[in-house]
């Protein structure tokens, strides 16, 4: 068999278990409302919870940043890519999470694996959630440490791990705060006196929660002043730009920018995006961002309602603003999703190796920018799709 045909009959696999994927046209702004083919849906796909992707102060501050600085960065950081945007954004982001230094990287995924891969190695421990993001998993695979994965949210697991495990030089807990296909969040309290008792830093990837969660959107971190060793988090969600950091102490993000392969060996941000984040830490930290967060919380209360009422809720699901449906059946999941579709809702279907085999759902995301007919409509295609049983209604 040749190497196209193996890869033909792969693709073939993947569609007979209903996991092959295709990229959808989406056409105008990220926003609550998107043209996909030509049609007007509503948008719950979006981690854009704030709605600040298409906020016109980013816009302004990008286009400025382009006539000052340019296009494109031109190299990495370390070499000649280290422009006055990313320093003034690094700076910005220490003060606004309250550390010492930040650093910037190209994406969550590049921070994940960049911090893992260079703080853990073949004498070090990692203790992760088992419904960490990927970037997580694939972050602990190159470290080359011993890796303990446990239970999701299961602490006595936990516990059991760091009590039984051989002395290391190193050991690291690691967590989403906010897990992006569940919608529920990590008991960030435990996790820290769990740590504290085995001699382990705590690393929280606060991606689903930075600009949402917490004073001044601060994250899940902040809200329960719980103080995280390793803060993790991303500019492309509630920030509504693109990029993500790690925020702490000083010799860390020292050791970071010597150690962290995906920070020295790729090619700096773009400074228009980063002046765009930097004009969204100012929006989050004001009134208006004050606004934002509280609108989007109405719409999670109201929302929360609506699908408790179908039958909908998924157990744990309901203080965030991401709500599974879980179907369970990767085909019947997408078929749903395209239900919604043809109604003007778009959910998307989450399929294997996203979500455990088994567990396929459509999330629902919400921003602060839907309106509560947005929302009603949504509801009301959902109870129609249950009643004809194109849905399920009970949620595991």
């Amino acid at each position: 068999m040749s190497f196209l045909e193996s890869i033909i009959q792969d693709l073939g696999a993947l569609e007979c278990q209903g996991l092959r994927r295709h990229m959808r046209d989406i056409d105008g702004p990220q926003a609550e409302l998107l043209l996909i083919n030509g049609r007007l849906v509503i948008n719950f796909s979006s981690n854009n919870y704030l709605g600040l992707a298409s906020h016109p102060l980013l816009h302004s501050e990008a286009h400025r940043h382009l006539t000052l600085e340019g296009l494109g960065s031109g190299a990495s950081r370390l070499i000649a890519g280290n422009l006055r945007s990313h320093r003034q954004l690094e700076e910005d982001l220490a003060r606004f999470f309250r550390t010492e230094s930040a650093l910037l990287f190209n994406s969550g995924y590049h921070a994940n694996i960049g911090v893992l891969s260079s703080i853990a190695t073949n004498d070090d421990q990692i203790f992760s959630d088992a419904l960490n993001h990927a970037s997580i998993v694939d972050g602990c695979r190159l470290s080359r440490a011993r890796v303990h994965v446990f239970p999701h949210g299961d602490l006595a697991a936990l516990k059991r791990a760091l009590s039984s495990s051989l002395p290391a030089r190193r050991r690291i807990i690691v967590t989403d705060s906010i897990f992006s296909m569940d919608g529920d969040t990590a008991a960030l309290p435990d996790l820290r006196t769990l740590a504290q008792a085995h001699d382990a830093v705590l690393m929280v990837d606060e991606a689903h929660a930075t600009g949402v969660t917490g004073p001044g959107g601060r994250g899940l971190a902040a809200a329960l002043g719980i103080p995280v060793d390793i803060h993790v988090g991303t500019l492309s969600k509630g920030v509504g730009a693109f990029g993500a950091f790690v925020a702490g102490s000083r010799p860390l993000i020292e050791y970071l920018l010597n150690r962290a392969r995906s920070f020295v060996f790729t090619t700096a941000l773009p400074p228009s995006v980063a002046a765009a984040a930097r004009a969204a830490l100012s929006l989050l930290d004001s009134p208006q961002g004050e606004v934002l967060r509280a609108r989007l919380h109405q719409r999670i209360s109201q929302f929360r309602s609506g699908l408790a009422t179908l039958g909908l809720l998924a157990p744990g699901a309901g203080e965030t603003a991401i709500f599974p449906i879980v179907v369970g059946d990767s085909r019947r999941t997408m078929e749903a999703c395209e239900a919604l579709l043809a109604r003007g809702i778009f959910a998307q279907g989450i399929r294997p190796p996203t979500v455990p085999h088994g567990t396929a759902r459509l999330r629902f995301s919400l921003m602060a920018t839907h309106a509560e007919q947005h929302l009603e409509r949504a509801l009301a295609v959902l109870e129609d799709l249950v009643a004809k049983e194109i849905i399920p209604r009970s949620q595991p």
